[in-house]
């Protein structure tokens, strides 16, 4: 009797929540062709990443490589295909990215304007590969911070692109109107069983595709730093509660690539969030020669000659959270659930959906 009494007195264990970002390659050539496509419940890629999103079956999902249309219309589509093969998210969100906003001016030095480089980020159509969140639970969308408008100059620290003599690069007017978020930076609050998850998402723009001003390089490392700069409450804004999670692509691997590792690394290890350092098993047997990094930790499979096997895509708790499991899905071969990215491992794009369980 005594023990029953006891057990009734315990607090209810608190509920486990699955964390997931993907650059699931959700984005076409042109607007209007992901609709299609998913409606269309045939093309090869969009079903191989719904399989994916299927079988890790996140309770929050971060897409970093979806076109945006005004109407949601692709991503409700996308629930839709989700719902119908057992997985509900009865909420999401997304709204204008810089990708393919464009700016009349030349930002990337070619001596052209009007170009997909020329945009706020890159980009062929305004919305093309943007943000989306999809969620089981509400999203409190008249709270959410979209902070995609800040110019890269005023953000506390920035390192600006420069010509060899010192003048900006491309020019003055560019650097005036250029946006940092390459594709956006929100702040998006989950109102999750037991209190409010703050999610900080971003996808970042390559650290390639330039010249020896590093220009993208260096984008992409202070696209990285706003997050610090955010929570050191540099840019004097309400900072997000204790339980957030930093969840998007950075395009920099902290041990391997072109990009600003030391950067990567240390961004990793600071300690008002967690690096959970999800691992799988099919990354583990695909290390490319040469590589420093442990392989088991990278969430893309590009071409071994350039820019190879990279960790880039993360799921990072704040350090309120308790920590309970964390992953990439990259089968090995042998594994039953490597059909869902085919023969060669790229059927759903060469991007790896990576998850993180947590828990109050």
């Amino acid at each position: 009797m005594w023990l029953w009494l006891a057990l009734l007195a315990l607090p209810a264990a608190a509920e486990q929540i699955r964390v997931a970002t993907f650059a699931a390659p959700f984005t076409r050539d042109g607007p209007g062709l992901l609709l299609r496509d998913i409606l269309a419940g045939d093309d090869a890629q969009a079903q191989a990443a719904i399989g994916v999103i299927v079988a890790t079956a996140p309770d929050i999902l971060v897409l970093t490589a979806f076109d945006y249309d005004a109407g949601g219309a692709a991503l409700g589509a996308l629930a839709t295909a989700l719902r119908a093969q057992g997985l509900d998210y009865q909420h999401s969100f997304a709204t204008l990215p810089n990708s393919g906003l464009p700016t009349g001016l030349d930002l990337d030095g070619d001596g052209q304007a009007g170009r997909a480089r020329d945009a706020q980020g890159y980009g062929r159509f305004a919305g093309q590969a943007g943000l989306a969140v999809l969620s089981r639970w509400p999203i409190d969308t008249g709270a959410v911070r979209d902070l995609s408008a800040l110019l890269w100059r005023d953000l506390p620290g920035a390192t600006l692109p420069r010509n060899p003599d010192g003048t900006a690069f491309p020019s003055d007017a560019a650097l005036a109107v250029q946006r940092l978020s390459s594709t956006a930076h929100w702040l998006v609050p989950v109102q999750a069983p037991g209190g409010v998850v703050d999610l900080l998402v971003w996808s970042a723009t390559p650290p390639v595709f330039d010249g020896p001003e590093d220009r993208n390089g260096l984008r992409a490392r202070d696209e990285l730093r706003l997050w610090q700069v955010l929570l050191d409450g540099g840019l004097g804004l309400p900072l997000p509660g204790g339980a957030f999670v930093i969840a998007g692509n950075s395009q920099l691997d902290p041990a391997d690539g072109d990009g600003d590792r030391a950067a990567m690394a240390a961004f990793l290890t600071d300690p008002r969030w967690q690096d959970p350092a999800p691992r799988s098993a099919g990354g583990a047997l695909a290390a490319d020669a040469g590589q420093t990094g442990d392989p088991a930790l990278d969430s893309a499979d590009w071409p071994d000659d350039a820019p190879g096997n990279l960790r880039v895509s993360y799921v990072l708790p704040s350090a309120r959270w308790q920590m309970r499991g964390a992953g990439v899905f990259w089968p090995a071969p042998d594994e039953p659930q490597a059909t869902l990215l085919g023969a060669d491992g790229l059927a759903a794009g060469p991007h790896r959906l990576v998850w993180v369980d947590i828990g109050r």
